[in-house]
């Protein structure tokens, strides 16, 4: 019926006081833009979930509650329609509407709003939230972690994203995803998509000296899930494996995750200490190392400490998980030889090569990218198809042609090359400023490779602050720097003494930005001491 229908002929027949009672705070409103019918609807559940009609009361009828409203009958029978399919009112042939007897809210013993809750018996929240998680959950999230937030200098591990050349990117995903072939429609490649996988088998030929199979590559979701997948494959809860100390805390969590105790080693000026570890954890099943150039310290590892650590794996029968995160970035010199090479170059007979090689795109090309590489020894390639396939865990396959295509047709070469060039000038940028404004609280030493610097602290700033306190004074300046110390396992030994030192990232800084930050950096520490 029409709103302006005149108010003597809107109303429709009396209906019984108890009946109309609660419907009498019923009202719509035109104004509002929600549609009639939903706040008929949600008015009349509320007056039944708040208790205003009993269960089994029987409301009017879609005519006169239409005429009590002023509103068109099928306003009135669509609301009504809704109640009756969700279970709050019941219709009986012949007899009319009726409020449900069970109402969806008992069944799932939820209290109805405005009603007080039932008392239902609940548990006593633990004290700590930690006692709800199983020994490995909270040896998880005990885990030290490096804070970043928004970008700013001197923020480590972040390559510069500005010069990305997004318009050949763009190109290539237009040219591959407007008429997509059927074959990348379909689910079914857990190893990764072949084109990618040949080209990857070229770049790591070409630029890192690496011969392997294409069959040997499989295409991960990162660093961090080839990491994972391969603790899973290879290693069994209780069993050790050795982890670079300091190093990149990230890779502890998936050796927690399978059970796996991770066992700190210590390094030295040729990497990590062999002897120490054999010390430690003589029955360890495993080793993660950065030998191009150690992820924070940046020493590469010596040959004669690269070939003992191959005695060791081939003697105990243990894996070495090299990553490889950043050696694209090599300002002078060649690049160091892979730890897999090497170990593919000494192979005798029939034994196993026992390095698996883990490789990344996301400090070459950017972050969000999230796509990494395995190369795995041959007699493994199945088994590690298959467990990607079992855990669901490959890279969308939206990426991995575009990737392909960038890498054949030169853009990623040229593109490293342009990134080398610019890291370079801004290392001596950072180098230089460092050398102008903090020469008496920090010496900032040259490195061949990577995305950031170790600053190592002076006596007056390492015996007053120590490395933490610096990198919080660096924070209240605005300026982001990570303390050394948050790269160790633990906590130091009694009577250990430990490098003092704080990490420059300068990849992503602008050289204008470098000067002005480490301005800021001496003007806290001279106002420190």
């Amino acid at each position: 019926m029409s709103a302006g229908w005149p108010a003597a002929q809107r109303r429709g027949p009396k209906l019984p006081s108890r009946r109309r009672t609660p419907l009498l705070s019923l009202a719509l409103d035109r104004a509002s833009p929600v549609p009639l019918q939903q706040q008929l609807y949600d008015q009349v559940r509320e007056v039944i979930l708040a208790g205003g009609l009993a269960p089994g009361t029987r409301l009017p009828s879609s005519r006169a509650l239409a005429g009590e409203l002023a509103c068109s009958r099928n306003t009135v029978v669509s609301a009504f329609d809704q109640l009756l399919s969700e279970g709050y009112l019941e219709g009986h042939a012949g007899s009319g509407t009726f409020v449900s007897r069970v109402l969806p809210e008992d069944l799932l013993g939820l209290a109805p709003p405005g009603a007080a809750a039932r008392q239902v018996p609940r548990e006593a929240p633990p004290t700590d939230p930690r006692a709800l998680l199983s020994p490995r959950g909270r040896a998880l999230i005990g885990l030290r972690r490096i804070h970043l937030g928004p970008q700013r200098a001197f923020q480590p591990g972040v390559p510069e994203t500005d010069e990305f050349p997004f318009d050949v990117w763009a190109r290539l995903h237009s040219r591959i995803w407007r008429h997509p072939s059927s074959a990348l429609l379909r689910i079914g490649m857990p190893a990764g998509l072949q084109v990618l996988r040949e080209a990857i088998a070229r770049y790591l030929a070409t630029f890192r000296g690496l011969a392997c199979d294409w069959r040997q590559v499989i295409v991960t979701a990162g660093a961090q899930q080839s990491l994972d997948l391969m603790i899973q494959l290879l290693l069994a809860p209780g069993d050790e494996a050795w982890v670079e100390d300091p190093g990149y805390p990230g890779l502890r969590g998936p050796l927690i995750a399978a059970g796996v105790t991770p066992v700190p080693v210590p390094l030295d000026r040729e990497g990590i200490r062999v002897d120490a570890g054999r010390h430690r954890a003589p029955a360890a099943r495993a080793a993660i190392v950065t030998p191009t150039h150690h992820y924070p310290l940046g020493v590469p590892m010596s040959l004669s400490r690269r070939l003992a650590l191959l005695e060791w794996a081939q003697d105990s029968g243990a894996w070495i998980l090299e990553d490889d995160y950043d050696s694209e970035y090599r300002y002078a010199g060649r690049p160091l030889a892979s730890l897999l090479g090497l170990a593919s170059e000494r192979r005798s007979g029939g034994d196993t090569v026992r390095v698996i090689y883990i490789g990344s795109f996301s400090k070459v090309l950017f972050p969000s990218i999230r796509v990494g590489y395995l190369v795995v020894p041959e007699s493994l390639v199945e088994a590690v198809s298959d467990a990607q396939h079992a855990l669901g865990a490959q890279p969308t396959a939206v990426i991995q042609p575009v990737l392909a295509a960038f890498i054949e047709e030169g853009h990623f070469a040229t593109h490293v090359r342009r990134m080398r060039r610019l890291y370079a000038a801004r290392q001596a940028a950072l180098r230089a400023a460092a050398e102008r404004h903090l020469c008496d609280f920090l010496e900032v030493p040259p490195d061949d490779a990577g995305l950031h610097l170790v600053a190592w602290l002076k006596p007056p700033l390492a015996e007053r602050l120590g490395d933490k306190g610096a990198a919080q004074l660096a924070a209240e300046a605005g300026v982001a720097v990570t303390p050394l110390s948050d790269y160790y396992a633990g906590p130091p030994a009694k009577d250990e003494a430990r490098l003092q030192g704080l990490l420059l990232g300068y990849a992503a800084v602008p050289e204008d930005e470098i000067e002005r930050a480490a301005r800021r950096l001496a003007a806290a520490f001279r106002n420190a001491l």
